[in-house]
């Protein structure tokens, strides 16, 4: 069985268009704020997030052209936040543009 770096990298590979991360990065969220709300009992504004959300992701993998990754499988439902962290992560500490300079360049 594949492990955590095989899907990771899966749904990196499936996953580059700025759109798509920017979307995914606001969906995401939404989506677990909105499964909070429900268990909160605030249907309304918790149905308004999950959808929303859903929503957001499924346009980000329009414009990328892609088919959502959970298609694949089920596991791409945890994938998907764990990849959206680090991506964050990234961008907050840095580490894109460190990642950008040290990659070779293309011919």
């Amino acid at each position: 069985m594949p492990g955590l770096e095989h899907y990771m990298a899966q749904y990196d590979h499936e996953h580059h268009s700025t759109w798509n991360k920017l979307l995914h990065g606001i969906g995401i969220p939404l989506i677990f704020a909105g499964i909070v709300l429900l268990v909160m009992l605030r249907w309304q504004w918790g149905l308004a997030c999950f959808v929303g959300g859903w929503m957001l992701l499924f346009l980000g993998n329009r414009i990328e052209g892609n088919k959502p990754a959970f298609f694949q499988g089920p596991i791409y439902l945890l994938v998907g936040p764990v990849w959206v962290a680090k991506e964050i992560w990234e961008t907050v500490t840095g580490a894109h543009s460190r990642q950008d300079a040290a990659a070779p360049k293309k011919p």
